[in-house]
């Protein structure tokens, strides 16, 4: 009786799919003075700390980061841009503030304005990069809630291309984060974000005293002086913005051995942002590791169009963060109603799916197609069998673990009798 009961606790132990998911719990995060927060894995999208990710607040001078976005999708550095010769007057409001003096008819390169919007938040420069890229700051704004739907914003209004307080002009920590998440995957986002100074040279406009004189700027980020008392040597950008009714935000992102996190901080009355945020990097940096989940082009899952199959590739490398210690496995379910071509081309993205941990969503994975399908036909709706079997895992770890216990114990019956019958003392 013994020996059965042994047994059975054996075949349980090995073979149940119940994982012992046990691990030291990781410290508490730190406590920051910011109304709406997030620390996100840059390189994934995923959250690692949030407090009020998807309130709204007038996020100042951070909606820079936006208008940074727009230009470098649509523009180069090298453009030229000259503003309308009633730019003084025209956009008087828009131009409060900080400021590099913009004069009707001034030209400059992308590359002056750009420098001035994110160095010395100038807003007169987001104006100018405004009206290049759209023809008005009405228009751009409209641009630039397109771009934030495109990005998963859903808490986000912009009015204007540079942060001053309008009532209606508000996102989120959230929002935030996923703009400076598209942000910083441009690398001359990096490297003006982290000049400390920049010389522009004189314009056309300049007056004869000025002839020989430059806009000079100093970066007001304090993350990237080594001199500062706040310097962080993993900063790769930041954006601060303040207004008396908008009150202190803060967005900055951090590079470690290829590892990028991001942080953001809305509607703090404290200016205790480059504390702040230097603690919750390293909260990520320390407390968390990142896994590659797929290389862009591996195989994901496999589809069937009329007895075809039809690779599902990573369109991207896709990467997830997981607690120090924990063993939980992401979970990877292919979304089979996101298919709606019925023809479409080799490296064409044609489906999604969603990628959960302890049965939380983390991330979404768009999926190209490995093969070129032309065909009138319908698309079959059955799921792949990888994806059933994601879908029933539990069923099915049941169901064998039960199978194999029956099928030890019928084993140690047939031992026992044969034990029995060979023994000379029955």
């Amino acid at each position: 009786m013994r020996k059965l009961i042994l047994c059975t606790f054996i075949v349980i132990f090995l073979f149940s799919n119940v994982s012992l998911n046990v691990h030291a719990a990781i410290p508490e995060p730190p406590k920051v003075s910011a109304d709406g927060v997030v620390l996100m894995d840059g390189n994934s999208g995923q959250i690692l700390y949030s407090k009020n990710m998807d309130a709204s607040y007038p996020p100042a001078s951070t909606t820079k980061i936006m208008t940074a976005l727009l230009t470098l999708e649509h523009c180069k550095l090298d453009d030229k841009v000259k503003v309308s010769d009633n730019f003084t007057t025209k956009y008087l409001p828009l131009r409060d503030g900080n400021s590099i003096g913009i004069t009707n008819g001034e030209e400059f390169t992308v590359r002056d304005l750009l420098y001035s919007l994110l160095m010395i938040s100038a807003n007169d420069a987001a104006v100018a990069l405004a009206e290049h890229v759209s023809g008005s700051p009405e228009a751009f704004a409209t641009l630039m809630n397109k771009k934030a739907r495109e990005l998963g914003c859903t808490d986000t209004t912009f009015k204007n291309p540079n942060g001053l307080y309008d009532k209606d002009h508000k996102t989120s920590a959230k929002d935030l984060a996923l703009i400076l998440r598209a942000l910083s995957k441009y690398p001359e986002y990096q490297k003006i974000s982290t000049t400390l100074n920049y010389e522009m040279a004189p314009t056309n406009k300049m007056n004869p005293e000025q002839t020989k004189k430059s806009r000079n700027f100093w970066n007001e980020d304090k993350l990237i002086y080594k001199s500062s008392k706040y310097y962080y040597d993993k900063c790769i950008g930041g954006k601060a913005g303040y207004t008396i009714l908008s009150l202190h935000s803060f967005v900055s992102v951090a590079n470690k051995d290829g590892r990028k996190l991001i942080v953001t901080l809305v509607h703090s009355k404290d200016k205790t942002f480059y504390d702040d945020s230097k603690a919750l990097f390293e909260y990520g940096f320390n407390n968390f590791q990142q896994k590659k989940l797929f290389s862009k082009d591996s195989v994901v899952d496999n589809y069937f169009i009329n007895g075809v199959k039809v690779p599902l590739l990573a369109s991207d490398d896709y990467y997830y963060s997981i607690e120090n210690g924990s063993q939980s496995v992401p979970k990877v379910v292919v979304d089979k109603n996101s298919l709606k071509k019925k023809s479409f081309a080799k490296g064409t993205q044609i489906m999604t799916a969603k990628v959960y941990i302890d049965k939380k969503q983390i991330c979404t994975l768009k999926l190209n197609s490995g093969v070129s399908i032309k065909s009138n036909s319908s698309i079959t709706s059955g799921q792949s069998f990888i994806s059933y079997v994601g879908n029933h895992k539990e069923v099915i770890g049941f169901a064998l673990c039960v199978l194999l216990l029956v099928l030890a114990l019928l084993i140690f019956r047939i031992r026992a009798k044969q034990a029995k019958n060979n023994s000379s003392y029955f």
